[in-house]
C-alpha cells in the first residue's frame, strides 16, 4: 500500500511583518595612551607597540625584535627601487631594505626626500588675487 505525500509550498516573500535586523554593536573605542607614551609598528611582525616617549629602542613582546625609535625629524622616505612601496628609514642612511620584497634601495640625491618633519611643516604659498 502506498501513501501519497502532499507537499505544501510556502511563499517566501521575505521576513515576517515587523521583523527588524539586530544592529551590530560598534567595537569599543581604543584605550587612550597614558600621557608620556607613544606608539609605533614593529618592523618585523607589524604589531602596534606602545613605549614611553624619549625611548631610543623598543623590544617587541611578540617577536622580541628590538626596534629603533625615530622621531619625525630623524625619518627619511624613499620609494622602493623594485616594488615602489614608500619606505621610511633613519634619515641619513645610505640604503634601505624593503620589508615587502627585500630589495635594497640605495639612498642617493636622485631619490632622497626631506625628513617627514620638514615635509609636514611646509607651508603653502599665500594665494594672490581675488
Amino acid at each position: 500500500m502506498m501513501q501519497s505525500q502532499q507537499v505544501i509550498k510556502e511563499d517566501d516573500d521575505g521576513p515576517p511583518p515587523g521583523w527588524q535586523p539586530i544592529p551590530t554593536p560598534l567595537p569599543p573605542p581604543p584605550h587612550p595612551l597614558p600621557s608620556g607614551f607613544a606608539q609605533m609598528v614593529c618592523g618585523s611582525c607589524r604589531r602596534l607597540l606602545s613605549y614611553p616617549r624619549g625611548a631610543k629602542h623598543v623590544k617587541c613582546s611578540c617577536c622580541q625584535t628590538v626596534n629603533i625609535v625615530l622621531e619625525a625629524d630623524q625619518v627619511g622616505q624613499v620609494k622602493c627601487g623594485s616594488c615602489a612601496v614608500l619606505l621610511m628609514y633613519p634619515y641619513g642612511a645610505s640604503q634601505v631594505r624593503c620589508s615587502s620584497c627585500q630589495f635594497v634601495t640605495e639612498i642617493g640625491e636622485n631619490n632622497k626626500r626631506p625628513p617627514w618633519s620638514v615635509q609636514q611643516n611646509k607651508s603653502t604659498p599665500p594665494k594672490t588675487g581675488c
